[in-house]
């Protein structure tokens, strides 16, 4: 992916879309047409194809068209200024971006709980209320499973990693006894 299509470009385009979307009272429609936008330039061959250079960025848009026909006027202006600046690569990571954008404007952060074993929803959604009252927010979690953690649970929330897994409560061991100071030898 280029540098254009992740990070504070895509950031700053998403964040525009989303003002005016929600300024205009449209924000469903467009998070949709969004969506259904990124799912399209997802598929590897479509991607390639927006972002060949050798090709006239008017072909290239036009690719879009079956897409942008039914969407929102925001969307289909988008999408044009995108090309007319020459950041079409900006599509590749406007779907996440918007996504973001409309959990943080929700309260909700997503996160992912790594466990040895898969859990029921019950216990997911008992970890993600635990996990949400320390947060201050609605988070949603998914499970992944990996067998490494031995046991108990790895939940990583944004930036934030709580590790209360059997591997990482013995790697927390392994480094204190590492760490303590040796008695000395006493002549």
């Amino acid at each position: 992916m280029s540098a254009q299509g992740s990070g504070p470009i895509v950031s700053r385009y998403a964040k525009a879309l989303f003002g005016l979307a929600e300024k205009r009272g449209v924000l469903d429609q467009v998070a949709r047409d969004v969506e259904r936008l990124a799912a399209e330039v997802r598929a590897p061959s479509v991607a390639k194809y927006l972002m060949n250079p050798r090709m006239e960025r008017s072909v290239r848009l036009n690719r879009l068209d079956p897409i942008l026909k039914s969407a929102h006027p925001l969307v289909q202006n988008f999408v044009s200024l995108l090309f007319g600046r020459g950041r079409e690569a900006v599509l590749l990571g406007i779907g996440p971006a918007f996504h973001r954008l409309r959990l943080e404007a929700a309260g909700v952060v997503e996160g992912v709980a790594e466990t040895a074993r898969p859990l029921g929803q019950a216990e997911l959604e008992s970890l993600a209320a635990r996990l949400g009252a320390r947060l201050k927010k609605r988070v949603v979690l998914t499970n992944q499973v990996v067998p490494d953690l031995i046991g108990g649970v790895r939940v990583t929330v944004g930036s934030q990693r709580l590790d209360q897994s059997v591997s990482g409560r013995l790697a927390g061991l392994r480094r204190k006894l590492m760490d303590a100071p040796l008695p000395s030898r006493a002549s």
